[in-house]
Order: structure tokens, then C-alpha cells, then sequence
């Protein structure tokens, strides 16, 4: 039965994307369309922001891209900071402390939502709402809008206008989806009030605080914009949260959504729909791939001692929600760390050493369908990476697109590669080797994966943890604050440069000897690049930590 789930809400999210995808590049087409009519209302927003719809080049898009995030930044951490004196606290929650401030209000603004705090005891509804909330919508506003611009690039096209751009991603795509959804969501049985916690009396007679508040409204956007922060501390598994299979299915479509559709409105976009289909194929592969592979350790469970010496258990429940169990449990945290969105329905900490491996490759490479924008960025580039190294096998100039990639181009791309592992890797060192090491609650290797596992989360911009990991502490609060920050914008500013040139240079005539980029032998050729490059970069590391840990239990 679980299997079959399995595959219905894959089933689901096929048929889906193709649809959403051909929205997106009406929502996003700066001709007239029909969609005019139905948001004449931003015309308002327009006039009242002063923006006019005049294309940007790439340097002034990704200047008011960094400014725009960065100003929200601030103004958010002074709501966490002043929450104790503003209204909207009927729980007295006093003001957030300053690095952890700092923290959350950098991981909100960059689409991660690592939490080092617990969601219902840290923030007023204020900061819940207007903090958090706000910037669930703006951070993977801020994606998508970068996202079409490089598409734009790509085809040729002016990169168009980020504030445009931005509006249309919240206004078009984000808030129906939300509105509609949310609705589903309260009907489930979230709760959706601005009321203060409730007492309760336990069966032996104590007296219990149950938190509450605007929860199914929130869980849309976490879910939809790949955000990924829980209203609560343990997130998705909070009943609250997640009250059912059916609200669980949904939430994993909701997080499917934008990333399966990006490949089939770059198809369009560029006037090759095989090509995004041939994209969407590949990332497909590679998740089915790791999904499989994590679904048969997890029910192999940890190996156990009888009086018959070693055997499996029948599957792990450790740390996964009894109303999901195993199946669905594994299958959200591959689909959270593949779209990078961060939720999860169980404890990440408690998966099997090759589980949770898996999920955490997710996030290493990066390019496993990925967060809103973000993610499909990467897919691209490793395209990219993929006909340039097809070039040098056959003594070509790589083309991609109809546009020549030369040495500009992969200069930018080189350094945006290098910089995920760098983030990663020279973080956790640092870490390991000073008092960041004092967080890890587990020794050996499953202490260097806590480790690893918290700067590939913050690299990524996923925000899941290995929640043993004593992460709130002024020294890790500012570390993958950094990280975080870094890992966000400098990969969007150097490809939107990528796309700037491309779009300023002519078209080459196919010919016969163009390699073609939407036949089947190019998937193939793309998955092995993304596994080449990227998984060989990471591959020692994965040695010391879950690999060793798995070779001896």
C-alpha cells in the first residue's frame, strides 16, 4: 500500500508539472496575455513602488536583487529583536537574541529556513506572520524572478525587470496557489487562529500548553516556496502540521510543484520543449534512483544482535511518525532535500546511515530538481558543464542554445561550482577543528555527518538538519548564517551573468556537427557529468561520515 502512495503521488506530480510549467511562461511573458486582466490589480503596486517596466541588464538586475533581500534582511531582524514590546504577543515571547536574530533572519531571506530555535516558543505571531511569513513568499519570489531572467538570457532574450519580475512570481504564481490550498489545509484540520495556547488536562490529571496559531495559511507557503520552516518545533511531524496521509501526500506535491514544472517552461521559453523535457527526465532518473536506494536500507533497518548472531530489524521507526511510518517517511525527506525545501515528517538524525546519506547527497549535488529557481540554475549550468566537456571529446567549440560557451562563460561557471563545496567543506573543518565541535552530540562518524550535514543544508539553502546538533550557540548561528547568505547569491549573481553574455552574442548556425542537447544520449550525458563533477567532489567526506558509519555497525 505504501509503495503504491509512492507511486501515485510520483504519478501526480508528472501530470502536474507539464501544466505548470506552460503557466509559468505565460505568467512571466512580458507580451500581453490574458492574464492581464486577471492581475490588472499590480499596476497599483507598480505606481505606488515607483517601478517601471524597463528591461534591466544583468548588472542591474542582480544589483536590485542583492539590495532588495538585503534591506528585507534588516528590517526583519528588527522585528525579532523588538518582538517582546510589539503587539500580537498574547504568549509574552521576549525579543530574540541577537545572533540568532541574525541567523533566522538570514535563513528566512535565502529560501533555507534552518531554524536553531523552536517555532512555537521563539516568535510572536507578529514576527510569525510578518517576519516569517513575508519572507516565504519574497525569498522564493526572489528565485523564481532570477530564474526566468536567466531563462530569458539563455533564449536570447532581454533579461527583463527584477522588480517585475518579483511581483509577478508573488502575485501570479505564489498567493493563488496559497489561497486555494490554505483553504484545503484548514479543512484538514490545521489550525488558523490568532488565539493564544490552550490548556489542556492530560490523562493522569497534569496540566498541558498547546500551542497554536496561524498554521494552515503558513503551511502552504513553506511547502509551495520550498521554504521548509515549521510553525513548530518538530515541524511536519507536528499533528498540527501534518494531520494525515492525504495532508502529507499534498505537501509533497505542494514542494514538487515549481521545481518539476521550471523544465517544461524553459522549454518553452526557448522554443525547445524536448530539451526541458530531456532535463525533467534526467532529474527524474536520479531521483527514482536515490529513492529506491533509500527505501530498501531504511527497511533493512540497523543491523541488531540475536541469539543467532547478526540480522536486520524490519525496517527502522526510530525518530518517524507512526501514522506515516517507514515509506512515507523516507519518501518526504528525499523530496524535501531534492527540492531543497527543508520540512520534514521525521527526524532526519534517526535514518540509516546510507538513508540518510541519500539525503544528503540530494543537497550536495544540488541539481536533484532543486529549489524554486535556484535549483533548476544549477541543472542548467550542469548542462552547461556537460556540452563543454562533450566539445573537448570531439575538438568543437561548445555550443548551447545556438550560442557559443567560451572561456567568459565557463570561468563564471567554474567558480560557481567551486564555491558549494568550498562553503561546505572548508565550514565543516573549521567547525570540526574548533569549539563548533562541542555541538556534536554524537562521536565518530555520525558526528562528523551531524557536521556536514548542518553547512550542506545551509550551502543548499535546504534548512533540514541532523537535529542531535547542539546548533544554537553564537559560533554556529553566525557560521551558517554566512553560509547561507553566500551560498544564495553568489551563484545567482555569477549566472545571471552567465545569461547576460550568452544573450549578447549571435546565433550560430546548426549544422550537422552541432551536438544536439534534447536527444536521450545528452540526459545521459548530463547525469553523468552531475555525478562526475559532483558527487566525486564530495565523495571523501561521504567515506568518513555515513559510508564508514554504515561499514561499522
Amino acid at each position: 500500500m505504501t509503495l503504491l502512495s509512492i507511486v501515485i503521488t510520483l504519478a501526480l506530480v508528472a501530470i502536474i508539472a507539464k501544466p505548470m510549467g506552460n503557466y509559468l511562461a505565460v505568467a512571466f511573458n512580458y507580451g500581453p496575455t490574458h492574464l492581464d486582466k486577471i492581475f490588472g490589480f499590480e499596476r497599483l503596486f507598480y505606481k505606488l513602488g515607483g517601478i517601471k517596466k524597463k528591461d534591466q541588464n544583468w548588472k542591474q538586475y542582480a544589483l536590485s536583487l542583492v539590495l532588495v533581500n538585503a534591506i528585507i534582511i534588516a528590517i526583519v531582524y528588527t522585528v525579532f529583536r523588538t518582538q517582546g514590546f510589539l503587539p500580537l504577543n498574547p504568549s509574552d515571547i521576549p525579543n530574540m537574541d541577537p545572533t540568532l536574530a541574525f541567523n533566522t533572519s538570514v535563513s528566512f531571506m535565502t529560501n533555507t529556513n534552518l531554524q536553531h530555535y523552536s517555532g512555537e516558543t521563539s516568535l510572536s505571531y507578529l514576527a510569525q506572520m510578518i517576519g516569517i511569513l513575508f519572507m516565504m513568499f519574497a525569498a522564493p519570489g526572489t528565485a523564481l524572478a532570477v530564474c526566468v531572467a536567466f531563462v530569458r538570457g539563455l533564449s536570447g532574450n532581454k533579461i527583463g525587470n527584477f522588480y517585475v519580475d518579483l511581483t509577478r512570481a508573488i502575485f501570479r504564481v505564489l498567493m493563488p496557489v496559497s489561497i486555494v490550498v490554505g483553504l484545503v489545509f484548514v479543512a484538514l484540520g490545521m489550525p488558523q487562529t490568532l488565539d493564544s495556547s490552550v490548556t489542556a488536562t492530560t490523562v493522569d490529571g497534569s496540566q498541558q500548553e498547546i500551542m497554536r496559531g496561524p498554521v494552515g495559511s503558513f503551511l502552504v507557503i513553506k511547502e509551495l516556496g520550498n521554504n521548509g520552516g515549521g510553525f513548530f518545533g518538530v515541524n511536519s511531524a507536528h499533528p498540527f502540521e501534518n494531520p494525515n496521509g492525504l495532508s502529507n501526500m499534498i505537501q509533497i506535491l505542494l514542494m514538487f510543484l515549481l521545481p518539476t514544472s521550471l523544465p517544461f517552461m524553459y522549454g518553452k521559453m526557448v522554443g525547445n520543449a524536448k530539451q526541458g523535457r530531456v532535463l525533467f527526465v534526467s532529474m527524474a532518473m536520479i531521483f527514482i534512483m536515490f529513492l529506491g536506494t533509500s527505501l530498501f536500507y531504511e527497511y533493512q533497518g540497523n543491523p541488531v544482535l540475536n541469539d543467532m548472531g547478526m540480522q536486520h530489524d524490519q525496517g527502522s521507526m526510530e525518530g518517524k511518525e507512526v501514522r506515516f511510518g517507514t515509506g512515507q517517511s523516507v519518501f518526504y525527506s528525499l523530496v524535501t532535500t531534492a527540492s531543497e525545501t527543508g520540512a520534514v515528517n521525521t527526524m532526519h538524525d534517526t535514518l540509516t546511515p546510507i538513508g540518510g546519506m541519500l539525503a544528503l547527497s540530494n543537497m550536495l549535488l544540488n541539481t536533484v530538481f532543486g529549489g524554486v529557481g535556484a535549483g533548476f540554475i544549477n541543472v542548467v549550468m550542469y548542462a552547461m558543464i556537460a556540452v563543454f566537456l562533450s566539445g573537448l571529446m570531439v575538438g568543437r567549440t561548445p555550443e548551447f542554445l545556438g550560442k557559443k560557451i567560451e572561456g567568459r562563460e565557463m570561468k563564471l561557471i567554474a567558480v560557481t561550482l567551486l564555491m558549494h563545496p568550498l562553503l561546505i567543506l572548508g565550514a565543516s573543518a573549521i567547525a570540526l577543528g574548533t569549539s563548533g565541535a562541542d555541538a556534536i552530540s554524537n562521536s565518530g562518524f555520525h558526528g562528523i555527518s551531524q557536521v556536514v550535514y548542518e553547512y550542506t543544508s545551509s550551502a543548499a539553502n535546504n534548512g533540514s538538519g541532523f537535529e542531535g546538533l547542539g546548533d544554537n550557540t553564537p559560533f554556529w548561528n553566525i557560521s551558517t548564517g554566512i553560509v547561507m547568505y553566500l551560498g544564495r547569491f553568489f551563484g545567482l549573481v555569477t549566472m545571471l551573468a552567465v545569461a547576460g553574455s550568452l544573450a549578447s552574442k549571435r546565433l550560430v548556425p546548426e549544422t550537422s556537427g552541432t551536438f544536439k542537447t534534447d536527444s536521450s544520449l545528452f540526459g545521459v550525458i548530463l547525469v553523468g557529468t552531475i555525478f562526475i563533477v559532483g558527487a566525486l567532489t564530495f565523495f571523501p567526506t561521504l567515506v568518513l561520515g555515513p559510508i564508514a558509519e554504515y561499514l561499522t555497525l
